[in-house]
């Protein structure tokens, strides 16, 4: 996807963005055919209007059906051309830092044309800010909120995710609920370059801050899971995340629990496993699961993600709709299930 607009554009679509990776803003792009043509468009850029020497830097490059025999080496020769520009106009050799850079420049390579891009995200969008450091999220950000535009889930919708693991789904929803932008608690690389306008940035965030909703008197936001631990991370990140009011968390047996409304939207993303034990325990607890949702959520919707594709036979529920989607370079299913009392085989 692409677009185009003033510079406030900018900081506008890393602030609220729920579903892209990162903000690339083109800065380069021309005909190619081998590394030193990749090296002379990367020189040609005046670099010094994006970003000082004495930022950090990074360089990545990707490619679709490139003729250059090694990325790496091409990865090298963006390096020493925006390095190699930066010294001639200034004197000064900026310092690679692959970890945490201040500044990220990416190039997409096609068999003909390269593109040249600065990063104007820094960490990718997916990081919201709310997680510690150290923690992992089974399942990406912006991929949650991605479900959630799937499934077609407004806030006027009871939302339950009944597997809730560390909340992410719970708190994706609770966001779009409070119309609080996902990066209001967050920094961007777009901070560390030359053009950054520090009054407009937080014109742009306070009236972001300004519009968010408080939380209703009666919450239709609904997170449970058996584990405590489950229940506990949960509650931390929405409050972490400043949403905490939005939703009613609490420990339940997704077997066992009932409906917290007569209909509702169901997005959840039950575990999946790849050890030998674990899918002998989930080809058990597949089947329970769609006797649990068909029996105690008629009338509902309900969206399922999954990495385990037996899903599909063992739920013993007919899917209306199978997308394909990844999180990472994890290929899942997001089914969709319209629930109904009694079997299929009945209702026919």
């Amino acid at each position: 996807m692409a677009f185009t607009g003033p510079l406030a554009l900018v900081y506008q679509a890393n602030l609220e963005s729920r579903i892209a990776s990162r903000i690339l803003w083109q800065v380069g792009q021309g005909p190619y055919r081998d590394e030193q043509d990749v090296y002379a468009l990367a020189h040609a850029i005046d670099w010094s209007r994006h970003f000082a020497p004495t930022r950090t830097l990074r360089v990545d490059v990707g490619a679709t059906r490139s003729p250059l025999r090694s990325l790496e080496f091409a990865t090298l020769r963006v390096k020493d051309a925006v390095c190699d520009r930066l010294r001639a106009d200034g004197g000064v050799r900026p310092s690679i830092d692959k970890r945490a850079p201040d500044v990220r420049v990416q190039v997409h390579l096609t068999d003909t044309q390269a593109t040249v891009y600065l990063d104007t995200s820094g960490e990718p969008l997916f990081k919201r800010g709310y997680r510690r450091e150290t923690e992992d999220a089974p399942l990406r950000e912006n991929l949650a909120a991605g479900l959630l535009a799937l499934a077609q889930w407004t806030p006027e919708d009871v939302f339950l995710d009944p597997l809730c693991g560390s909340g992410t789904l719970a708190v994706e929803a609770a966001l779009v609920a409070a119309d609080r932008a996902p990066g209001l608690v967050r920094r961007f690389g777009f901070q560390k370059l030359a053009w950054y306008d520090g009054p407009a940035w937080q014109r742009i965030t306070q009236a972001a801050r300004d519009r968010v909703r408080p939380p209703p008197a009666m919450a239709r936001l609904f997170a449970s899971d058996i584990e405590a631990s489950a229940v506990a991370r949960t509650q931390a990140h929405l409050a972490a995340a400043k949403v905490e009011g939005f939703v009613a968390v609490e420990r339940a047996d997704v077997l066992t629990r009932n409906a917290p409304a007569p209909t509702g939207v169901i997005v959840t993303n039950p575990p999946y496993g790849v050890r030998l034990a674990d899918a002998d325990a989930l080809a058990a607890f597949y089947p329970r699961l769609g006797d649990a949702l068909k029996r105690r959520f008629p009338g509902w919707r309900a969206y399922v993600l999954t990495g385990d594709l037996r899903l599909a036979k063992l739920i013993g529920l007919k899917a209306d709709r199978r997308t394909p989607l990844f999180n990472g370079a994890l290929e899942c299913r997001l089914f969709a299930y319209r629930l109904v009392a009694g079997s299929n085989r009945e209702r026919a």
